[in-house]
């Protein structure tokens, strides 16, 4: 089994910052690519950045200048600095990670999910 679990969500003023981590857990062999989602109210959920086992980073525009993905694969963690919030940022945050882990008698690559972690930025 393989777990993903968010923190670093909270309320914050517009201007502000946060970090999000993110951390998997289980029987993980290789992480492949990773990502930030959000979900906000009535809304569909919408990839916020992505990183590649390499290094290689992509930001939806929206975001572009004022979040950061990063990962620290000793600890099989993605981060999410977020800088200059803004009202606009408000929803529940997801990490997706694509992982190789055993499973049982084989081995499988899945995507996983994490619970989410809500970020409120006010105004």
């Amino acid at each position: 089994q393989v777990h993903l679990v968010e923190s670093g969500g909270g309320l914050v003023q517009a201007g502000g910052s946060l970090r999000l981590s993110c951390a998997a857990s289980g029987s993980i062999l290789t992480i492949h690519s990773m990502a930030w989602y959000r979900q906000a109210p009535g809304k569909q959920r919408e990839l916020v950045a992505g990183i590649t086992s390499g290094g290689t980073t992509d930001y939806t525009d929206s975001v572009k200048g004022r979040f950061t993905i990063s990962r620290d694969n000793a600890k099989n963690t993605v981060y999410l600095q977020m800088s200059s919030l803004e009202p606009e940022d408000t929803a529940v945050y997801y990490c997706k990670a694509s992982i190789t882990a055993r499973q049982l008698i084989t081995v499988m690559r899945n995507d996983y999910w994490g619970q989410g972690t809500r970020v409120t930025v006010s105004s």
